[in-house]
């Protein structure tokens, strides 16, 4: 069987979900064409494009990341492709803010997903989502190994905080420095360790916002790191951090909960799907540090019962491992 697969294949540090996708559909016997790997993203469109037709006659699936900003467009006109060439092709939603494209954008939308073979859903929000808007939908979670997630049992908690995102606006990193700054204030010690590329600027922001505030000595930026270094790095923390104001299933929340680190996160888009307030951890509104802070404070006070959080979550992300994602692909793909 044949899939083309579309997406950014860009090389990095850190594997893709794509990347991940493909080796295992690969392993099981399937031929699959990744497209694209072009830096540009005129010319990676063109890639996408040229690989659905060259490909068009043995095809049996095309599966098409999609996501709610420029990249919408690319699984528009790559699945209009696919439909003019009568193949099946199947939208993988990522986008933490397709959401509002299903509002905004009504008519592109039911070009892509109401004409699609099926729509896979990574988080049960999108899922419920697209259901709702009368979409064919079923839920795939992004796979992880988790056998590479060694889980620390910590016995005690301490104000030391991880934060895994790129330095992005929907992210929120100033949030992250208003929690240290809070926690500071209150006159505990903290360290706030920050993991992530700079996307738009955001970084700069949040390093005048430590300096302002004098707590840039209790702050560090390591700068994009690969997933082994930020793995390693993540067993001389305690706490993972989570500030978006816009998400869906994130990774570095299913990976930080798969090493044992409690997750403190704002309550937004897909996290209340999953992350349950209390069980698995610790959800706030967004925006409010106090309210983060206060978490932070209840999973150091409460050792034993956070010890319970990190193992419920252990369990759930045991169920996005490769061997079960896998299985629910191949169900998909033969039918």
């Amino acid at each position: 069987m044949k899939i083309v697969y579309i997406g950014n294949n860009l090389q990095s540090k850190n594997p893709t979900t794509q990347a991940l996708l493909s080796r295992l559909l690969v392993e099981q016997g399937f031929d699959v064409q990744v497209y694209s790997n072009k830096e540009n993203k005129f010319l990676r469109l063109i890639a996408m494009c040229l690989g659905i037709i060259k490909n068009r006659k043995s095809t049996d699936y095309i599966l098409i990341d999609t996501y709610s900003t420029l990249n919408f467009y690319f699984a528009l006109i790559t699945s209009q492709l696919a439909r003019l060439f009568t193949i099946k092709y199947i939208p993988i939603l990522h986008g933490g803010n397709l959401c509002s494209r299903l509002k905004n954008s009504k008519f592109y939308s039911n070009l892509i997903f109401s004409n699609s073979y099926i729509n896979v859903s990574p988080s049960k929000y999108l899922l419920n989502e697209f259901e709702n808007n009368g979409y064919k939908t079923m839920f795939i979670p992004n796979a992880i190994e988790t056998s590479n997630y060694k889980f620390i049992q910590r016995k005690n908690f301490d104000y030391k905080l991880l934060w895994v995102r790129a330095f992005d606006k929907i992210y929120n990193p100033i949030m992250a420095v208003k929690v240290l700054i809070e926690l500071i204030n209150k006159g505990y010690k903290v360290k706030l360790c920050m993991v992530g590329p700079d996307k738009d600027g955001t970084k700069n922001e949040v390093v005048k916002l430590a300096e302002k505030k004098n707590v840039l000595p209790f702050l560090e930026i390591t700068g994009r790191l690969s997933k082994a270094e930020w793995i390693h790095k993540a067993k001389e923390f305690d706490i993972f951090l989570n500030t978006t104001t816009v998400d869906n299933a994130p990774v570095s929340v299913i990976e930080a909960m798969a090493l044992g680190l409690p997750v403190v996160s704002t309550n937004v888009g897909g996290i209340p799907y999953l992350i349950e307030n209390n069980v698995n951890g610790l959800l706030v509104e967004s925006n409010n540090e106090n309210g983060m802070a206060n978490a932070i404070f209840e999973f150091i006070e409460n050792p034993i019962k956070t010890q319970i959080i990190t193992k419920n979550a252990r369990k759930l992300v045991e169920e996005f491992d490769v061997e079960n994602v896998k299985e629910k692909w191949l169900n998909l793909l033969s039918k």
